[in-house]
C-alpha cells in the first residue's frame, strides 16, 4: 500500500527503516506513469520498505526543505535521513535495485 503523506505528517512517517516517497501531482504526465510502479513495488516489498505519495501542489513545504524542483521525484531515506534522491520516471527494476542496496544495509 501507497501511504497519502502531507507537510503535517511526512517527518513521523519516514522516521523509521527504510522508506520511499514518490513527490507528484495530478497534472505531471511522468508522474501518472511512475505512480503504477511505486504501486507495483509497494505490494512486492511493503514488508522491508514503507512507500508513500506526496502531492507538492497541496504540500509545497516538505517539497521545498528538500529543494525538490522537478517531479517526479522519488525520496529515498533511510532511519529518518535521506539516502537516495531519484528524479524522473524509472522502472520497477530500477527502482527495486535501488531499495535493495538500503534494505540489505539494515
Amino acid at each position: 500500500m501507497v501511504e497519502a503523506v502531507t507537510d503535517s505528517n511526512f517527518d513521523e512517517k519516514t522516521k523509521d527503516g527504510v522508506t520511499l516517497t514518490d513527490f507528484w501531482a495530478t497534472w505531471c504526465g511522468p508522474c501518472r506513469m511512475q505512480s503504477p510502479v511505486v504501486e507495483q513495488l509497494a505490494d512486492e516489498m511493503s514488508d522491508k520498505v514503507s512507500f508513500s505519495k506526496m502531492d507538492v501542489d497541496e504540500n509545497p513545504e516538505t517539497a521545498r526543505s528538500f529543494g525538490i524542483m522537478s517531479i517526479p521525484t522519488l525520496l529515498v531515506k533511510k532511519d529518518g535521513a535521506v539516502v537516495d534522491t531519484i528524479v524522473g520516471y524509472h522502472s520497477k527494476e530500477q527502482l527495486a535495485k535501488i531499495l535493495d542496496q538500503y534494505v540489505q544495509e539494515a
